[in-house]
């Protein structure tokens, strides 16, 4: 089950489900630049309003370069499916994910819905236009 590890605690673990089957294996082993989808073993009822955030856990990204590719990947209030977290290893060593271990943490959070409407023009502001980098590093 997912679980909060502290009482603080924003996100809950969600671990790896990998029983062992007659053709399957207790861990799955992620190779540098690979992207691997790890079954978590639940379904969710995320309510009306609200998302679940898949993020990744600091302690695998930063130790071993394993995190969540689409950080924070979308769980939709009207998905009923098996959660599924995908991991990519940016690291320079094989990582292998074994059954029961944590990989990723779920956050839910409000949605706040966008209200889309075509115009010509947009209000200017003293930033304009300028995209990425466009307001220094100091």
């Amino acid at each position: 089950m997912p679980k909060a590890h502290s009482p603080l605690a924003a996100g809950l673990d969600l671990a790896a489900c990998l029983p062992r089957h007659e053709h399957t294996s207790e861990s799955v082993t992620i190779q540098p630049a690979a992207i691997v989808k790890i079954p978590i073993g639940i379904v969710v009822a995320v309510p009306e309003g609200y998302e679940g955030q898949v993020r990744p856990r600091s302690g695998l990204a930063t130790k071993f370069g394993v995190t969540v590719p689409n950080a924070p990947g979308t769980i939709d209030a009207d998905y009923r499916g098996e959660v599924f977290v995908a991991l990519i290893n940016l690291g320079q060593k094989p990582y292998t994910v074994r059954h029961g271990e944590r990989v990723a943490q779920l956050v839910i959070a409000p949605v706040a819905r966008a209200r889309v409407m075509e115009v010509t023009e947009l209000e200017e502001t003293e930033r304009g236009g300028g995209g990425f980098g466009s307001t220094g590093t100091h």
